[in-house]
């Protein structure tokens, strides 16, 4: 018994030391470790790896930005400029702007971040970070708002009220449509840039699904504008879960260019619950057998260890005449 003991402890110590020790130390070689900022969006990474000459112009930026967010926002008068101004692009069905299409903010407020949104309406460019594309950025599709939005009281009246209407219960699903789907797809849910792929039938005449087809053409015409604005065609994120750890995703999805410096990826300014639902999804999409898998894991391990105890009695009993 105590030489089967020894022989368990040797070989649970090796695979201890391999999990524990050699996995994580490959992966902090293959992968730079960037530690994230808790989703707080005041700046501070922006202004650590911006260049000298940008630093002043992104710390004044989310310093007027701060200030902003100490107004007391007025809902009511928020959902006027909203209407006037706002609605008619980011209203489902919009058609694309500049090669991608407006998000719907019918959830904006319990996905994503207050000062991110103040941010987004004083300089979409500088807010999403991605200001290297743009020499001035009010060229950025949606920098028109700066000059209909000027005033700093009129941006927290606009905040206050999307943070309070139209929320309701976020299904993740709707959290990644919103925040991620405009660009990217998720082919394990049948979703596409432009919306789930429909279900059609095959023409009994031609014997081709004309609608399939149709449906088709206009994935790729759209893929096609978001190649162009983009640079490329921003990635499946069917198995994303899977191949990067949530780590990656929380700190890559807070701010893409700590862990790809000059993607065109833009910040998302997702808030706490807005990145739950999200990973939720990437995560449901990427690995849809987990819970069924964790459900049946107890059962395994007992089995395991009842099967154990048995093949001890049952050797016991074999060599009792031996010893």
């Amino acid at each position: 018994m105590n030489k089967e003991l020894k022989i368990l402890g040797i070989v649970a110590a090796f695979t201890i030391i391999l999990y524990i020790g050699v996995e994580p130390f490959a992966h902090s070689q293959m992968h730079k470790h960037v530690e994230g900022h808790g989703l707080v969006y005041d700046g501070t990474a922006d202004i650590e790896d911006a260049s000298k000459d940008k630093k002043e112009v992104k710390n004044k930026f989310w310093s007027e930005v701060k200030e902003i967010a100490k107004l007391k926002g007025d809902a009511t008068a928020g959902e006027a400029t909203f209407n006037s101004t706002c609605a008619t692009c980011h209203t489902e069905g919009a058609g694309d702007m500049g090669g991608v299409i407006p998000p719907s903010l019918d959830h904006a407020g319990a996905l994503y971040d207050k000062k991110y949104l103040i941010a987004l309406i004083k300089d979409p460019a500088m807010a999403m970070n991605t200001d290297h594309k743009y020499a001035d950025t009010s060229t950025h599709p949606m920098g028109a708002i700066k000059s209909m939005i000027t005033d700093n009281q009129q941006v927290a009246n606009v905040v206050a009220y999307l943070k309070s209407a139209k929320n309701g219960n976020l299904e993740p699903r709707d959290a990644f449509v919103q925040a991620c789907g405009r660009c990217h797809a998720n082919r394990y849910d049948k979703w596409t840039q432009i919306g789930f792929i429909p279900k059609t039938k095959s023409n009994i005449k031609t014997g081709q699904d004309i609608d399939a087809l149709k449906f088709k053409q206009d994935v790729a015409v759209q893929q096609g504008k978001i190649a162009d604005y983009m640079g490329k065609l921003p990635p499946d994120l069917s198995m994303i879960f899977r191949a990067r750890n949530e780590h990656f995703l929380h700190t890559f999805i807070e701010n893409p260019q700590s862990q790809l410096h000059g993607t065109a990826m833009p910040r998302v300014g997702l808030s706490d619950n807005g990145m739950d639902k999200v990973v939720e999804y990437l995560e449901f999409t990427g690995d849809p057998s987990k819970p069924a898998r964790e459900a049946a894991g107890p059962w395994v391990i007992g089995f395991f260890i009842l099967f154990t105890m048995l093949a001890y009695l049952w050797k016991q009993s074999q060599w009792r005449d031996l010893h």
